[in-house]
């Protein structure tokens, strides 16, 4: 009898847990209605795995991924657009970097175009957050 009282207040609380993991962890970031389409292709595409900010994101983390910081100007400044374009498009493997997946057939030239424009504007992003008076 004392199992089947147990099974009644956890078994609720269990399910509930686990359907929040798996919706934090599976479903994309929420996109704002004012978001430019470059920031909606980026948050749509890979803030999954490089997080809301290009900073990296817990999710990648969970599944030992290492994505590159966005927001670092020493990351992404050495990068010319062609590169990012083919980064983007055909994936990481044939340019040594194996764990970024390609793009190119989920997204046109143009839309992968914006997400390029949109990568440069994270480091600003990133330095006028640390300025920000807290």
């Amino acid at each position: 009898m004392r199992q089947k009282w147990l099974l009644i207040i956890f078994g609720p609380s269990l399910a509930f847990l686990g359907v929040s993991l798996f919706v934090m962890i599976f479903l994309p970031h929420p996109v704002p209605k004012r978001a430019t389409p470059g920031q909606r292709l980026y948050l749509a595409n890979c803030a999954t795995c490089h997080g809301a900010n290009g900073q990296g994101s817990w999710r990648a983390v969970i599944f030992l991924m290492r994505p590159g910081n966005l927001a670092d100007p020493r990351v992404l400044a050495p990068l010319t657009d062609e590169y990012l374009l083919r980064l983007i498009r055909e994936g990481g493997a044939p340019l040594g970097k194996p764990g970024m997946p390609a793009f190119g057939f989920h997204l046109s030239d143009a839309q992968i175009q914006e997400l390029v424009v949109h990568l440069r504007t994270l480091p600003a992003q990133a330095e006028a957050g640390r300025a920000a008076p807290r």
